[in-house]
């Protein structure tokens, strides 16, 4: 059977809600005064990917240094108002090859990032750019 996760999200007051996961550590306030959902799917998104890049470079044995993954969205007038476009770039720190550093993210767009595979699979067209800054 697949990992099953549980979490629960709780009105605070107004238009606030906490949410949280079992077993993690930390939760985040969602809505007014918080971040709202659909943001926070973005940055899923861009978090996943980061994950799977700085982890793969490390497999590669890259001598990266540092990432930063600017994430843009735009969403669809009707409703629901779904992502129609995402774009990631990608700022990669230290001496790493270009060409690894693409293969890096193509494997986590196309293969690992699970966040990804879902905005893909609602219709999102999703690109990225990668800009390599060298120490």
């Amino acid at each position: 059977m697949a990992d099953e996760i549980k979490g629960k999200v709780e009105w605070f007051k107004d238009y606030q809600f906490i949410g949280s996961i079992e077993g993690d550590k930390c939760s985040i306030i969602l809505g007014e005064g918080g971040i709202s959902p659909m943001r926070l799917l973005l940055l899923s998104v861009a978090g996943c990917t980061a994950y799977d890049v700085v982890m793969i470079l490390n497999k590669m044995r890259e001598p990266i240094e540092g990432l930063e993954v600017e994430i843009s969205g735009e969403r669809r007038e009707g409703h629901p108002r779904i992502y129609k476009k995402v774009h990631l770039h990608y700022k990669i720190y230290g001496n790493v090859s270009e060409e690894k550093a693409r293969r890096a993210i193509e494997l986590s767009q196309d293969k690992y990032c699970s966040a990804s595979a879902h905005m893909k699979l609602s219709g999102a067209e999703v690109t990225y750019s990668v800009e390599i800054i060298k120490s």
